[in-house]
């Protein structure tokens, strides 16, 4: 039955609709996982000799059991934001002679054979070995590993438990940054106490029972919560609920725009992928700090000209390139009621607009790095205001995937295409090479206003680039209508 299963996953994978368009970025995704699995597996063997120059003196296993306590939050962390849970479409099995508990063992099976799962066994594996080579004894090893295997499969299925509350996701990002607090100032060594923990999977090697116990609480947990769920009626039936949430009065002042930026924000908030892009866009004002801190960059840096485009444009990029696929649910009928086209476009710049100045004020700390920083990130938000705006709502006229927003928020391809990467050419590549090719025959201070100049110059041809917008959607409008009515796609 299983062999049968399996067979039935790789049909709907070579049968669906979306596969020839979207082939592309499977085998790009492909190259890139494969080259993930090479970094692990790298870093596995270089491990014990980095830690034995870094730390001398000091047992390198111990040094990394000290860790791997951030190793468990970040996983569950990573595993909450990227892993897309198993998918099957169980409605035409449930009136089959297919008994539930084996479609339930398939799904949290295939769950097993996680990318992520062998991730860490790509890491870990050539870890032991090269201790096994330091003479440390292969029975102790073995148990150490075995734990560490359990340990990111017991991961797996707590991620299956969670993956719904978005709760777990705030809490796992501050029980990161309490851990990190607490160590940097001194406060508790974290690492001194849960390394002890880690360590006793070494010392004690029949320790690793102990995860393997929980990877069995934990899929037995998940599958009698499945086994409940699994009813034609569950399954069919649509879940309602009633919205409590603010009536958005305040986009009235808007004008005539206002009707759709309240339809853009409630789709916002009430959906799992769009609120996960505004969280991830909130975050990355931080972003900053990784290159500002640098000695490597000056203060005129072009990289920090690409940190200022995409901290104060993160929220244009992450939502805007998917416009107008967020409303392919409702797109057909829209297009097919007498709304003015401009209009809908004009709503969607006036909300990127607003998140790029929210982003703009959330950068303005920067300062403490110098004047030079502000100065960037001014000219970069003018620049994505003017210039991006357009660029973006332009180049989702090509979007034609369907996004269904009920699906995972992030490692999620729906609505990708060709467009999501060529765009990062003229939103990123373009005005890096205007600002260094100014600066390098000029000055920074004129490269800046060049930028600047630009973006305001995008203000005033605004009604031109609008209404040649508008036109490329008119154009596009049926090929649009009907792609965002693949179900597949």
């Amino acid at each position: 039955m299983f062999r049968h299963f399996i067979s039935l996953q790789r049909k709907s994978f070579f049968r669906s609709s979306s596969f020839g368009k979207s082939l592309a970025i499977k085998i790009l995704m492909g190259f890139f996982a494969l080259y993930m699995l090479a970094s692990f597996l790298g870093l596995g063997v270089a491990l014990y000799f980095i830690l034995e120059k870094q730390f001398p003196g000091s047992d390198p296993l111990l040094i990394l059991s000290e860790y791997l306590v951030y190793w468990v939050l970040a996983e569950l962390f990573m595993r909450y934001m990227l892993q897309k849970l198993p998918y099957m479409d169980v409605k035409p099995l449930l009136i089959q002679p297919i008994s539930k508990s084996r479609i339930i063992h398939f799904l949290l099976g295939k769950t097993a054979f996680s990318f992520y799962n062998f991730m860490s066994l790509v890491f870990f594996v050539p870890f032991a070995v090269v201790l096994v080579n330091k003479d440390y004894p292969a029975i102790q090893v073995a148990g150490f590993v075995m734990a560490m295997v359990f340990i990111a499969q017991a991961i797996n299925y707590t991620n299956f438990l969670v993956n719904k509350n978005e709760k777990v996701l705030i809490g796992l990002a501050v029980l990161l940054a309490l851990f990190s607090g607490l160590e940097y100032f001194d406060i508790w060594s974290v690492t001194a106490y849960s390394g002890q923990v880690f360590y006793s999977f070494y010392s004690y090697p029949v320790a690793f029972l102990l995860p393997l116990l929980l990877v069995v609480v934990l899929y037995t947990i998940n599958y009698r919560q499945l086994k409940q769920l699994l009813f034609l009626d569950v399954a069919v039936k649509k879940k309602t609920q009633a919205v409590s949430g603010s009536d958005l009065g305040w986009t009235r002042r808007l004008g005539n725009v206002s009707p759709f930026v309240r339809l853009d924000l409630r789709l916002i908030w009430r959906n799992k992928r769009t609120k996960t892009q505004v969280f991830i866009s909130l975050a990355m004002v931080l972003y900053g700090l990784i290159f500002y801190t640098m000695d490597d960059f000056g203060s005129t840096s072009a990289m920090l000209v690409f940190v200022g485009i995409f901290i104060t444009g993160i929220f244009m990029v992450n939502f805007g390139q998917f416009i107008p696929a967020w409303d392919s649910e409702y797109y057909g009928m829209m297009m097919a009621q007498n709304i003015p086209l401009r209009l809908y476009l004009e709503s969607k710049s006036v909300l990127i607009s607003v998140s790029i100045i929210v982003m703009f004020l959330l950068s303005i700390p920067y300062l403490y790095f110098g004047w030079e920083a502000l100065a960037i990130n001014t000219a970069c938000a003018l620049y994505n205001l003017g210039i991006n705006i357009p660029v973006v709502l332009y180049f989702g006229s090509f979007n034609k995937k369907r996004i269904d927003l009920t699906k995972s928020p992030v490692g999620n391809m729906q609505g990708t295409s060709a467009t999501q990467f060529l765009i990062i050419l003229p939103l990123m590549v373009l005005p890096i090479l205007l600002y260094l090719g100014i600066k390098f025959l000029f000055s920074f201070e004129l490269a800046l206003l060049i930028l600047s100049l630009l973006g305001v110059g995008g203000f005033g041809a605004r009604n031109y680039l609008m209404e040649f917008i508008t036109s490329a959607y008119r154009k596009r409008k049926y090929a649009m209508v009907a792609g965002f009515g693949e179900r597949n796609s």
